[in-house]
């Protein structure tokens, strides 16, 4: 199994970013552990993400090292994950194309997702969680009619069962993620771009209806994530002509103010895959947590 590590100069930094502070402080740092996409537990304290398709958890004030969080043998997981409203779990996306449910602290895990046509190549991706704990937002990828993979934004119950699909194109979706109110999807897509890989962000309500586009530049746009307060959506901004969500390029981190409409970059890096994946706002919604990879 392949993981992302990292380059001889290079190192995983989790920062945290203070809205009222308007700065970054680094939590974490490492030169030999390529940790990504971190949750913020709702009780405040922790950190969850992702290393080498285990997860590990890290106090967010950095006053830790990176504890396991027990993940069965059998699972291999990528970085998508999100931890339940509660506290209780953490869903995990599995590189079987599966969702699961753990524990809070690591143990058994329970299938979420229906199997499929094995000739359709369906995989689940999870971004978000409602904000009542009761639905997933999730990317759905498979084959079409004619062999092409092709995403779009579904639904799907946090006890499992069922899908419901929210869009219904060719173009590529992802980064799906609940807004505050739980009233609309955020998620960015190449369905409106200038050239391939030009995603932006948009939303859509719940019902699939609604659609809006969000941002209008040039860069290729991704990960949009709602702050709990309704107030910011934080994403991840690729230079324009980027093909995907790849790692060790040129990023910004980059705020929208939901009241004023207002954009500002919060911070520069080395980064991408990895950076903010899946939703890292602290309950109150005045910190984010993200990893940058810079170089030395």
């Amino acid at each position: 199994m392949t993981f992302l590590t990292l380059q001889a100069d290079q190192r995983a930094e989790v920062r945290v970013y203070d809205l009222d502070a308007g700065e970054a402080t680094v939590v974490f740092s490492s030169s030999s552990r390529f940790v990504e996409a971190p949750n913020w537990h709702p009780g405040g304290e922790w950190l969850v993400l992702n290393l080498e398709g285990g997860l590990v958890r890290l106090r967010a004030d950095g006053a830790s090292l990176v504890e396991p969080i027990e993940v069965p043998d059998a699972l291999v997981l990528n970085n998508d994950h999100v931890i339940s409203p509660d506290g209780a779990s953490i869903v995990v996306t599995a590189r079987d194309g599966h969702l699961y449910r753990l524990p809070w602290g690591g143990g058994e895990a329970i299938r979420l997702t229906p199997d499929s046509d094995p000739a359709l190549r369906f995989k689940y991706y999870l971004h978000g969680v409602s904000p009542d704990g009761q639905t997933l937002a999730v990317i759905g990828g498979g084959l079409d009619a004619s062999g092409a993979w092709v995403t779009n934004v579904y639904t799907l119950p946090a006890t499992g069962g069922p899908h419901t699909q929210l869009t219904d194109d060719a173009f590529a979706d992802d980064g799906c993620d609940f807004s505050a109110d739980g009233e609309t999807i955020w998620f960015n897509s190449e369905r409106e771009g200038r050239y391939p890989g030009h995603a932006q962000l948009f939303r859509v309500g719940v019902d699939g209806t609604g659609l809006q586009r969000v941002t209008h530049d040039a860069r290729v746009n991704w990960f949009p994530h709602p702050s709990p307060d309704g107030r910011h959506v934080l994403y991840l901004s690729y230079p324009a002509g980027t093909t995907g969500h790849p790692p060790n390029l040129d990023v910004e981190l980059r705020l929208i103010d939901l009241t004023s409409g207002d954009e500002r970059v919060i911070d520069s890096f080395v980064g991408g895959q990895g950076t903010t994946n899946v939703p890292g706002w602290s309950p109150d919604g005045r910190r984010v947590a993200y990893v940058a990879y810079p170089t030395t």
